[in-house]
């Protein structure tokens, strides 16, 4: 709430919308709520809330996602590769703690339970840069599960066990669930709500889906959290 000047209440409102869905709301969406005339305000209102969701927060999946944003300062949009080495997707490591489950009888959900996710925007897939945020944010005496990226052959030196896996494609669901659930569905909310995202700030709308998900059983109680995160921390501490 640093060197705003827009009223508590605002900010108040502000966080009951944003924390009463597992959704979220365009800063124009908010603007309207709010009554207010100008746009900027509200907008660097809500990436402060997004980027304190991003401060507080046994086996994990590890693997990257590729998400379409905007990029102000790129001219050239065609010709562009898809997927891994794409000029025009911005690269993302995603992360989650999962357990096997014993299960009853047959479903089509993952054989596997989730605890916590977290992704991370990153300039490349190089294996230093993969390392350097394995080492920032998996504990180093995980056991990570991964495909057969070459990056990745390096994690056994920042966690106990590494055990990469040739994944086809069909069989991705089943040796990394979770990751790619939490991929598609932050792909489908951002395109669901947003016209387009500036790649700067796509850190932000990733920190507030890792937020609601890793707050799932306590939906009553986000409001709550967010105010007491947003209190503790100064905006140039962020």
């Amino acid at each position: 709430m640093q060197s705003s000047k827009l009223p508590f209440q605002d900010w108040y409102i502000a966080m009951h919308l944003i924390t009463s869905t597992k959704k979220s709301f365009s800063a124009k969406e908010i603007q309207r709520q709010l009554g207010r005339k100008r746009y900027q305000p509200v907008w660097e209102m809500l990436h402060k809330l997004r980027s304190v969701m991003g401060l507080r927060d046994g086996e994990v999946e590890l693997d990257e996602g590729f998400f379409e944003t905007v990029d102000v300062e790129r001219t050239d949009k065609s010709g562009v590769k898809r997927g891994r080495g794409s000029e025009k997707q911005t690269k993302v490591m995603v992360m989650d703690e999962s357990k096997k489950v014993d299960q009853v009888k047959k479903t089509k959900r993952p054989d596997k339970k989730v605890g916590f996710i977290k992704m991370k925007v990153v300039k490349n897939l190089k294996s230093e840069t993969v390392n350097k945020v394995v080492e920032e944010n998996i504990k180093e005496q995980s056991i990570v599960t991964t495909d057969a990226y070459p990056s990745y052959n390096n994690l056994k030196n920042v966690v106990k066990v590494h055990i990469p896996q040739v994944v086809e494609p069909k069989k991705a669901g089943k040796i990394l669930p979770w990751v790619h659930i939490a991929i598609a569905n932050s792909k489908r909310l951002l395109v669901d709500i947003y016209h387009r995202i500036d790649d700067n700030f796509l850190q932000n709308y990733l920190n507030e889906f890792c937020y609601k998900f890793n707050r799932r059983y306590i939906q009553d109680k986000l409001f709550d959290r967010l105010i007491i995160a947003s209190v503790a921390y100064r905006w140039n501490q962020l």
